[in-house]
């Protein structure tokens, strides 16, 4: 899905242990961004797809490994929300306005049944929320999230599936020209708040608020389920933040976008820790 040159493959050395290589979209860092968040969500003990630096043929990549294998289907937000809100397009890529949080809990409660299990759902939901306020993914689109159904002896489990595709984080779109600049100026915390996330906060709405917005009014109306969210954050300081971004090997990653996604998630950490006095 989606449309980056990808492909999935058997890793020989592991019994059945499929892995998807995923090509950065040229003069990005889209590579080393989906490394970074799946380290920062081991950090935070966030479920969330396995992730490695790989290299095919001097192209340097990412592979993700298959969380969807000994039965388990993945089953994609938009045919959950096509099912459960009357009208909604599930075909519809961009400025699809009808995917909100409200209806993304609607589908909880239609999939779940059970308020218990249905809220736990929604909490792990605001987790993955609360993680791409952090790392500055806007790419939490519909088809970013989903449940895993498997089928046992006649009776199906269900439960939320790994965060996964957090390739738009980090400024991962940057020329580095321009990520000194905004750096230089001061202007960080302008990039964070314009920026326009996937989740919107309702249908009558012309775009989605920013990642870190999103957080801010959810935690106002859906405090239940984001504060919990946000404690994930004690277990993060800004020296924390620096030690996973350095740990991508120079040639990986310049200075430049070393020293901008530290900054923005030293910038993003401390507007959600905010929320929490």
């Amino acid at each position: 899905m989606g449309s980056k040159n990808k492909f999935w493959y058997l890793d020989p050395t592991e019994e059945e242990e499929y892995w998807l290589f995923k090509y950065p979209r040229c003069n990005t860092g889209e590579h080393w961004a989906e490394k970074i968040a799946a380290e920062v969500a081991a950090l935070l003990e966030i479920p969330h797809a396995r992730v490695e630096l790989a290299v095919l043929e001097l192209n340097k990549g990412s592979v993700t490994k298959s969380f969807a294998q000994e039965g388990r289907e993945l089953v994609h937000g938009n045919q959950m929300l096509k099912r459960a809100i009357h009208g909604y397009d599930p075909e519809k890529e961009f400025r699809q306005s009808s995917h909100t949080l409200a209806n993304i809990w609607q589908v909880m409660d239609r999939v779940f049944g059970d308020s218990e299990h249905a809220e736990k759902a929604k909490g792990r939901l605001a987790e993955y929320v609360v993680l791409d306020a952090l790392i500055g993914n806007t790419d939490r689109h519909h088809e970013n999230w989903g449940i895993l159904r498997r089928e046992q002896k006649g009776w199906v489990d269900l439960f939320v599936a790994p965060s996964f595709d957090h390739a738009s984080s980090l400024g991962r779109e940057l020329q580095d020209t321009r990520r000194d600049r905004i750096l230089a100026e001061d202007r960080l915390g302008d990039y964070v708040e314009k920026g326009r996330g996937a989740i919107y906060w309702s249908e009558a709405d012309r775009r989605g608020p920013s990642p870190l917005e999103l957080v801010r009014r959810a935690t106002r109306s859906y405090p239940d389920l984001f504060r919990p969210a946000l404690t994930k954050l004690e277990k993060l300081d800004e020296g924390s933040v620096d030690d996973l971004v350095n740990r991508v090997p120079s040639d990986w990653m310049s200075s430049s976008a070393r020293e901008f996604a530290i900054a923005l998630m030293h910038y993003n950490l401390e507007q959600l820790q905010e929320l929490l006095r």
